[in-house]
């Protein structure tokens, strides 16, 4: 099996070479095309206005200037040069959780999707923190520990053309690790992305993204609840993004020519 590895962040990134270990569990035949810097939320950016630089770094490593989409795309349609495509993108381990929403602008879960767009079962890797400070300690060896059984697993029992899987292990070691669930995609009940107003030595303002650290109250069965209760998540995704109770409640009001414009409008 040929698994080609990626993430959102970075070449140098731990999480990277913890799935490296990961992979290689499962084969000898791996590739690794990351980002140069990271690119966490960049969600499925592809760059369009500047060339993309590569550098081989070794045979089967490189890095390259663009994201985590770049470097799915490069690595199939120009840096694999044998003619033998990828049998699995894996994308991570993300240093800190990709769930609920936030996998609309994840870097991680792109690099999988990407995988999927070329017809190459993918999954997302993703170790959950509790705070994303420097001396924090990041439970790496959770998904080493379990990552290798559940890719197995997965592969076994298959999955659509057009799904991925999103997998997040909690912030615990592997001894206290409860379960695995098959869950779905949860949803916070409070916004956590923030903005900060700041000045700099010059005088002039500029502003700094961050996120805050408020727990929200999920549902049973969701990703969310699941790593709150220190159980590995499973989540099959998909991009379609259609709402379609609300396409059924429109079919019977909306459809058909356009209406005309009231008189006077």
């Amino acid at each position: 099996m040929r698994i080609l590895l990626t993430n959102d962040d970075g070449i140098h990134a731990p999480g990277l070479a913890s799935l490296e270990r990961i992979a290689r569990a499962l084969t000898d035949d791996v590739w690794i095309c990351a980002p140069e810097y990271e690119q966490s939320g960049a969600s499925r950016a592809l760059t369009l206005s500047d060339p993309i630089r590569v550098r081989r770094l070794e045979p089967r490593r490189f890095a390259v200037e663009g994201t985590p989409t770049d470097c799915v795309m490069m690595a199939v349609q120009q840096l694999i040069d044998d003619g033998k495509s990828p049998d699995l993108v894996l994308s991570g381990v993300n240093r800190g959780q990709n769930l609920a929403e936030d996998v609309t602008l994840s870097g991680t879960v792109a690099g999988a999707i990407e995988g999927m767009a070329h017809g190459i079962p993918a999954i997302a890797l993703s170790q959950t923190l509790n705070f994303f400070h420097d001396e924090v300690v990041v439970h790496w060896e959770t998904a080493e520990h379990f990552g290798p059984g559940i890719i197995r697993r997965l592969l076994e029992v298959g999955w659509p053309a057009d799904v991925v899987m999103n997998v997040n292990f909690p912030a615990l070691p592997p001894e206290a690790i409860k379960a695995v669930e098959v869950t779905r995609q949860g949803f916070r009940d409070g916004l956590l992305r923030k903005m900060e107003k700041r000045t700099d030595l010059r005088g002039r303002d500029y502003y700094w993204m961050g996120f805050s650290a408020k727990a929200s109250e999920p549902a049973e069965g969701t990703d969310l609840r699941a790593v709150y209760d220190g159980r590995i998540s499973v989540t099959p995704l998909h991009i379609d993004l259609t709402h379609h109770e609300t396409v059924h409640k429109l079919k019977g009001v909306l459809g058909g020519a356009p209406p005309a414009p009231k008189v006077g409008a």
